[in-house]
């Protein structure tokens, strides 16, 4: 019996490239067709999922007779709530064998397995999760080992299908050690780190395949199924770059753009004084941040980048506004550090070319790093060294431990390196426009925002 595997992965709501990819499954797909899903298909950072609590990607996939999707890290990031209703609302099933709830009890609308037929073929399908580590608590989640998880859903489904996918959304590099040690396993499709194969590696007679990301390609294997075994017949990941995009997937994306503008643009309230911004000026909306993050964490200092926000907000708050101009998922994070690294950091952020720099790091979505800024103190400089800093108007000391509330991006010492010289690191489940949320109303901090931080020596001079 022959068999067709049409697969994406890592679409990342890139879905202008995917409407191309459609139009390329339409085309390839037949009678002997399955079409799997490797997961983060769903990133927040859109709208249009915004809007809709995620039914619009779910929409998309349906459309086009999706067979099953796993569960990435990104259809993790608005939370377990927004997970279970996604889930519960698809006709094709979310999978993962590792993935639950905090308190341990299953997700509703999460199939650790299913056994598809298809042309009188049994096809066991499971799928992994990455494990988000200290994340976990804030997303709601509780993750088990995806090896142990594998070898019991296969156990499990003895006797009761002819051959083994796994949708692997752990990362390439787990999976060959897992076709090496699980041999039941026939085929994983690869997800999460972004590898693109050209062609189908098989691996202790286990076939692998992996579609890159953005829906830049769509991957396809051609099988025979005989007695149980599995032939690769024919591989490939194909381009969408000159592909027309399709007509379907660009309506219904119209529509539910629609019914997210409107659920997202209703006010929330009006904004006391506008909150302008700048990538490398000291600015009000990024002030406003860190003001907001010392608060809500109980810091000493509060310290974030102004390449978190696109723009500033300057009459009403909304959170169509929100996602528009913080689109990034980062959490709200606190940990402790010595005086010499934030120094550092801080002295580094006078560099302009460091500041436009390309923003980079997972859950990331600006464009520029920016410039960093602070709350609860101030800093002395000549515009290409800093002089001194002063913490709530102690000069800074760089052997001694300071909290400092920021966001998971700078606590892993992107971009700015020294900052990852920390320890007792929290994380709150909020995500950073939430901040703005919830202290753009606020007088007191507004007013705030606006006092400057950097003090530069030729200012100060003529003040004196």
């Amino acid at each position: 019996m022959r068999l067709k595997i049409l697969h994406t992965n890592d679409v990342h709501s890139n879905f202008d490239s995917f409407a191309k990819v459609a139009k390329l499954i339409k085309q390839h797909k037949d009678d002997d067709t399955i079409l799997l899903e490797g997961g983060d298909f769903a990133d927040f950072k859109s709208i249009e999922l915004q809007g809709t609590r995620g039914i619009a990607a779910i929409e998309l996939l349906e459309s086009l007779g999706y067979d099953a999707l796993t569960i990435g890290n990104n259809e993790m990031f608005n939370g377990v709530d927004t997970l279970e209703h996604m889930a519960s609302s698809s006709s094709f099933p979310f999978i993962s064998n590792n993935l639950f709830k905090k308190d341990k009890t299953e997700i509703n609308g999460v199939n650790k397995s299913v056994v598809l037929e298809k042309n009188g073929i049994r096809i066991l399908i499971t799928g992994s999760s990455p494990n988000m580590g200290v994340f976990n608590e804030g997303l709601g989640i509780y993750m088990t080992d995806y090896k142990e998880a594998i070898i019991e859903e296969i156990e499990r489904n003895a006797g009761n299908y002819d051959i083994c996918i796994l949708l692997s959304h752990v990362g390439t590099f787990a999976d060959e050690p897992l076709a090496m040690e699980i041999p039941e396993i026939d085929i994983i499709i690869s997800a999460h780190d972004h590898k693109l194969f050209a062609e189908a590696k098989v691996v202790n007679n286990t076939i692998m395949n992996s579609a890159g990301n953005y829906g830049e390609h769509l991957g396809m294997l051609e099988l025979e199924i005989k007695e149980g075994k599995v032939k690769l017949v024919n591989s490939s990941t194909i381009s969408s770059l000159d592909v027309e995009r399709d007509e379907q997937i660009l309506s219904l994306l119209k529509t539910n753009k629609e019914k997210a503008i409107e659920a997202l643009s209703k006010p929330l309230y009006k904004l006391p004084q506008a909150l302008w911004h700048d990538v490398l000026e000291e600015n009000p909306m990024t002030n406003l941040i860190a003001e907001g993050l010392k608060d809500m964490l109980k810091c000493d200092i509060g310290l974030i980048n102004s390449g978190i926000c696109n723009a500033g907000i300057f009459h009403e708050m909304t959170r169509k506004k929100l996602i528009e101009i913080c689109p990034s998922p980062l959490n709200p994070t606190s940990f402790e550090i010595q005086g010499k690294y934030i120094k550092e950091a801080l002295e580094q952020s006078l560099d302009a070319q460091l500041c436009l720099a390309d923003g980079r790091g997972p859950g990331f979505r600006g464009k520029f790093t920016g410039r960093l800024h602070i709350a609860g103190a101030e800093i002395v400089h000549d515009g290409k060294k800093v002089h001194n800093i002063y913490v709530n108007e102690i000069p800074l000391e760089d052997e001694m431990w300071y909290t400092v509330a920021s966001s998971d991006f700078l606590q892993r010492g992107s971009i700015y390196e020294s900052l990852a010289n920390n320890r007792n690191e929290k994380y709150l489940a909020e995500e950073i426009k939430d901040v703005i949320r919830l202290y753009a109303n606020k007088n007191d901090f507004v007013e705030k925002a606006y006092t400057n931080r950097w003090k530069e020596t030729a200012e100060l001079e003529v003040l004196l």
